[in-house]
């Protein structure tokens, strides 16, 4: 899964630079870190921090791939941990060995994308699916179809992402294609379906999402649940649909990438960030969900106020795929945008 926000790229720079014990180069998804714990680790470490921020986790894997990036901790998603590991672009730093695995809630310890979770701790996860503007559509949302095959207010009022990942794998959900099929049939089956919809696409982009939504512009649009449920925080009237075929997945975790100039000061933040207290924190901040244990009572965001965090339909991860299936998805994504 790639994810898009719409902030560019930060830097931070906290602590005294004169006397702090050494620095720590963060590359993470633009404004996900909470300032509030960039501030708190340079303090107590007396380190200083710098945090530039990647739009989607190609940029980073190219980052990666081109070497000496000079960053000593990355956040990719599950799909792309798995091709970092093969292409041993990250180390072994003995995550399963750090007190904060012990925080990681038992169903995403060593999963597929790192299985020994040696190499990575997780930080956030959550899905994309299709949020909607209930001032401008007030239909079903509880099926996939409605989006794929829209009428009425939805009709030619649906905006998607610039990207495949996502949106390929919810158009596989409602078909039933499993995701990285490597059968030409059943992802001529997936194009038909987009092409069909793409009438009633008013857009294919990844930024101002909130902003189309807002306006009217669209009454639907795919996207992230954090971010509706920011939107929703600040007044939008909005609602995450929960489609009965299911949504698609991402978990996002903290690695260390090869040659890292601060490593030590790497493994103490991702110590840090994984206490219950600070990942309650960062949860609250980033409005995703957090793989880590944390404290129930100081959740900003519970069942009721953001339903859209915590699904009532399957949720499907999305995966590493052979070049066959990726390349499949290439082509069906560069036939939809001619």
């Amino acid at each position: 899964m790639t994810k898009f926000k719409t902030a560019t790229a930060i830097a931070l720079c906290m602590g005294t630079s004169a006397m702090a014990e050494g620095s720590l180069n963060l590359y993470v998804w633009s404004d996900s870190i909470a300032p509030e714990l960039i501030e708190k680790f340079s303090e107590e470490y007396d380190v200083q921090v710098n945090v530039d921020g990647y739009t989607s986790n190609e940029d980073l894997l190219t980052k990666l791939q081109a070497g000496s990036s000079g960053y000593d901790i990355a956040v990719p998603s599950q799909h792309f941990l798995r091709i970092m590991i093969d292409e041993g672009l990250i180390e072994n730093f003995g995550a399963n060995a750090l007190a904060a695995y012990e925080n990681i809630q038992e169903q995403y310890r060593n999963q597929w994308w790192d299985e020994t979770q040696e190499y990575s701790v997780p930080m956030a996860y959550g899905t994309a699916g299709f949020a909607v503007n209930t001032a401008e559509y007030d239909g079903p949302t509880d099926s996939l179809k409605y989006f794929f095959e829209p009428e009425g207010d939805l009709a030619g009022r649906i905006a998607m992402l610039s990207y495949p990942d996502e949106v390929v794998g919810a158009a596989q959900l409602y078909l039933g294609v499993p995701f990285c099929s490597e059968d030409p049939d059943e992802m001529k089956r997936v194009l038909d379906l987009l092409m069909a919809q793409k009438e009633h696409v008013a857009a294919y982009s990844s930024d101002n999402i909130a902003g189309r939504l807002g306006s009217g512009e669209v009454a639907s649009h795919f996207w992230w649940d954090g971010e509706v449920v920011r939107a929703i925080v600040d007044g939008a009237p909005l609602e995450y649909a929960m489609p009965k075929e299911g949504l698609v997945g991402w978990i996002d975790s903290m690695v260390i990438p090869n040659g890292a100039p601060n490593r030590e000061n790497a493994i103490k933040f991702i110590e840090f960030i994984s206490t219950p207290e600070n990942a309650t924190i960062e949860m609250n901040f980033y409005s995703h969900s957090s793989p880590m244990t944390i404290i129930d009572s100081e959740k900003k965001y519970t069942e009721e106020n953001a339903p859209a965090l915590y699904p009532t339909v399957p949720v499907e991860m999305s995966r590493t795929c052979s070049p066959k299936a990726q390349d499949l998805v290439t082509r069906v994504w560069t036939q939809l945008l001619q």
